[in-house]
């Protein structure tokens, strides 16, 4: 695979709450790492019409891993699911018992529209394991994904700050009332990716 740059990890992957100075456009970026009988890693961005998520599920799916052997994957993401991809891979993981996915997330994303809140909430509820990136997750990152040179990972500005932030308002989201899944499965079906209406922010990823 090839590796980020340095300069994107800590652009992308920064967790501060306003983009730091010169401004630049925050971009999802999905690192996993798969380990078990077979191993392998990679790094995705949105491409067109299609999320990381959707992709990287279509790339472990395309590898055809025995369903007689588990498998683990972690995931570094810089922008939390959307709700359809939420529930993309929910239902990706059903198919997949040989497979463990924990999923970390530097930045939440759109966290005060229900719809959101509620892909966050489908997550949380099914067997995908979801945490917030902190400094231990950032140095894995790093060490796995970034072209560093055998430099330390240089920490920004209040990183733990923010992830401790971050951890708090998703601990919120998760313990509010889950919704009915007929109801998720209508507000999934009603998402309209790329065209928001009025009441739905554009899509910056």
């Amino acid at each position: 695979m090839t590796l980020l740059k340095e300069l994107v990890f800590s652009r992308q992957f920064n967790n501060q709450p306003r983009v730091p100075q010169p401004c630049f456009r925050r971009r999802t970026y999905l690192c996993y790492l798969l380990t078990g009988p077979v191993t392998d890693k990679g790094c995705l961005q949105n491409k067109k019409h299609r999320h990381a998520e959707v992709r990287f599920i279509a790339k472990i799916r395309s590898m055809s891993l025995d369903l007689d052997q588990k498998h683990q994957l972690t995931c570094y993401l810089t922008w939390s699911p959307c709700p359809s991809c939420a529930q993309e891979l929910v239902t990706f993981m059903a198919e997949s018992r040989h497979l463990n996915l924990q999923v970390f997330v530097s930045r939440l994303y759109f966290h005060w529209q229900r719809d959101f809140q509620q892909g966050l909430q489908l997550l949380d509820r099914s067997q995908i394991k979801l945490a917030v990136m902190n400094l231990r997750e950032f140095t894995d990152c790093w060490k796995h994904f970034v072209a560093h040179e055998g430099q330390p990972l240089a920490r920004w500005d209040k990183l733990e700050q923010y992830s401790e932030a971050i951890e708090r308002r998703l601990a919120r989201i998760l313990t509010k009332p889950f919704s009915s899944l007929a109801h998720l499965e209508d507000s999934f079906r009603n998402l309209q990716l790329g065209s928001p209406s009025p009441s739905s922010p554009r899509n910056p990823r």
